[in-house]
């Protein structure tokens, strides 16, 4: 049979989710008339769950019609928040469904979005009775959190499970058998391929597909490859709290949207993040502040656009107006309506704890409205850091990206930014060696990083996607070897501009949360200064200010005030003086 008829007679079986969240779900039977069947000659593996599969399919064969799962699909999906094991799907039992202490192991690769994917993955599973592990060797499960973005994210995984091949063909019979899942962004783009590609990978799970993972890991069990990759419109995971995965951090990521509507045309995300659909103000809050009764001091906003944030769970806040754009910038969308906005949310995050640090990325230049830069500039715990990600120095360039501004509004926002807030810190991402990018282009970029004069930067040859606007529409006619050496000439510049940004806070006091010791001293301290730099400095003892005569030594999560003695385009050093709060500094930064 036709895989995707395959696919489609599996779905006749799936009552439990949505409709807008069913599982594509890819059966490997032995049948040879399958592009997707597994060899006639079964491994003593297959041999041992042959009984298990017969039952499976047993199960599968006297489901539900397709008609009973039509009428169950419209169950709101706030029903459906918890995985309830009183009600599996009826090709599995409540005890398939349980991890029964199985170990997982998470590997994270690309943006902080998949750091908090993995978090939140990990509750749902450890909900589920699996057990986490550090150690790749005593795991039943390995999961890979992965990233899209360039090619070279994806050929990393491809060599990553080059490498977990030996360790699954290895593995003693004696113990459960070994399965691997790719979870996210690559996951959503390459679907099936990946199936294909790499036999040993049993589990495919899209970033609105996690809570999921139970089903898929059950179904893996039994001897068939699973993959729920379809993405959502109203995927928040709003009511699941993320685990921290490391649980001496002093810092945590908090989602508060998902998605994009930019489409901007060199950008994959819109195809593997989805729509844009913003969480609750409430459940944010209330997250914000469990993580600040932990002891957190810094939390991070997370968004693929995160200041175009927009609540609309509020019905009585549905017809309030919008929020103006940056002056000069425009969308590739229809304007948007009411709903409780990115300043609003600012707002309520910072007043929780005013010792607890606020940042948020990553965001898009068009949504600084002037609210926004006036409560940064208002309150001590939003810390004085933008991100806006200019892409290019060219209006022509910027353009063909779809980006919605010119360099000249760019710029003059940048100016604005600065007027609102004094001190501010500024970092930007670049891409070298975009479509049709002439070398007058590449030249109006190098003018432009010189001209801002950012603190940080994040700057990458172009790589293009398939399903992107640019890969439809324009030609990558940059050679590699130019788009690498504009690459190299953009990261001289940048690294040049920035030590000269940073060597003006020499001889300044700044206000630093400790993060631990230096990775390259264990006589050093390591932390991030309000402008989100690494500030390194010696580990001695100190005063306690808010302890007159007391003296300690500095450790992660306090905050200390370091005086700056050198810079580079990376890292400020200087000497510890004392252990203070965010509250105290003010005084003396």
């Amino acid at each position: 049979m036709h895989p995707l008829r395959r696919v489609l007679r599996a779905h006749r079986c799936l009552r439990w989710r949505p409709l807008a969240s069913v599982s594509w779900l890819l059966l490997r039977t032995g049948r040879a008339s399958c592009n997707l069947s597994s060899t006639t000659c079964p491994s003593p593996e297959r041999q041992q769950e042959h009984g298990v599969q017969k039952d499976f399919s047993s199960r599968l064969a006297t489901g539900p019609t397709f008609q009973h799962f039509l009428r169950n699909a419209s169950v709101p999906q706030e029903n459906l928040s918890s995985l309830d094991v009183e009600d599996p799907p009826p090709y599995l039992t409540v005890d398939q469904l349980l991890g029964r202490q199985r170990k997982v192991y998470l590997e994270t690769y690309g943006c902080q979005m998949n750091v908090n994917d993995t978090e939140i993955a990990w509750s749902i599973l450890q909900k589920s009775g699996y057990l986490r592990t550090n150690n790749l060797q005593e795991a039943d499960v390995i999961l890979l959190v992965t990233c899209s973005i360039r090619e070279k994210a994806e050929q990393t995984i491809w060599n990553r499970l080059h490498q977990l091949r030996a360790l699954k063909t290895k593995r003693p019979r004696s113990r459960v058998p070994l399965r691997i899942g790719i979870l996210g962004c690559m996951a959503e783009r390459l679907k099936e391929e990946i199936l294909n590609r790499e036999k040993i990978v049993d589990i495919l799970a899209g970033p609105d597909a996690y809570r999921d993972l139970p089903r898929l890991l059950a179904v893996a069990e039994s001897g068939q490859q699973a993959a729920n990759v379809l993405l959502s419109l109203d995927e928040t995971y709003a009511d699941i709290m993320p685990v921290q995965t490391s649980p001496s951090a002093t810092s945590a990521f908090v989602s508060i949207m998902r998605g994009c509507d930019n489409m901007c045309s060199y950008c994959i995300v819109p195809f593997t993040r989805g729509r844009e659909r913003s969480r609750p103000v409430a459940s944010i809050v209330e997250e914000v502040r469990k993580l600040s009764e932990q002891g957190l001091k810094e939390v991070t906003l997370l968004g693929q656009n995160v200041n175009s944030f927009r609540d609309n769970s509020e019905v009585q806040f549905n017809n309030a107006m919008s929020t103006s754009l940056s002056r000069g910038f425009s969308t590739n969308y229809k304007t948007k309506q009411g709903g409780l906005r990115f300043a609003h949310l600012l707002d309520q995050v910072s007043r929780i704890d005013p010792e607890m640090r606020i940042r948020f990325t990553s965001p898009h230049p068009k949504d600084f409205p002037d609210e926004v830069l006036q409560l940064i500039h208002e309150r001590d715990n939003i810390c004085k850091q933008i991100h806006v990600p200019a892409q290019s120095g060219s209006s022509r360039v910027l353009e063909a990206m779809r980006r919605g501004y010119s360099r000249e509004a760019y710029v003059e926002l940048i100016h604005h930014i600065r007027e609102s807030i004094p001190g501010v810190s500024l970092s930007s991402d670049f891409i070298a060696g975009f479509c049709g990018e002439t070398e007058e282009d590449h030249l109006q970029t190098v003018s432009l990083l010189r001209e801002v004069q950012y603190n940080m930067g994040f700057l990458f040859a172009y790589s293009m996607r398939q399903k992107t606007r640019a890969y439809h529409r324009l030609k990558d006619d940059v050679p590699e070897e130019v788009k690498l050496r504009r690459l190299e000439e953009l990261i001289t510049v940048f690294r040049k501009e920035a030590t000269k940004a940073n060597k003006t806070s020499v001889g300044c006091t700044q206000l630093v949360l400790v993060e631990g010791h230096s990775k390259r001293s264990s006589t050093d301290l390591c932390g991030r200064n309000d402008g989100n730099l690494k500030v390194i400095f010696p580990d001695v003892e100190i005063e306690d200010v808010t302890n007159s005569g007391l003296r300690v030594r500095a450790q992660p999560g306090d905050y200390v005030l370091v005086k700056i003695t050198s810079a580079s385009s990376q890292t400020l050093k200087g000497h510890v003086l004392c252990r203070t709060t965010l509250k105290g500094s003010s005084a003396y930064c």
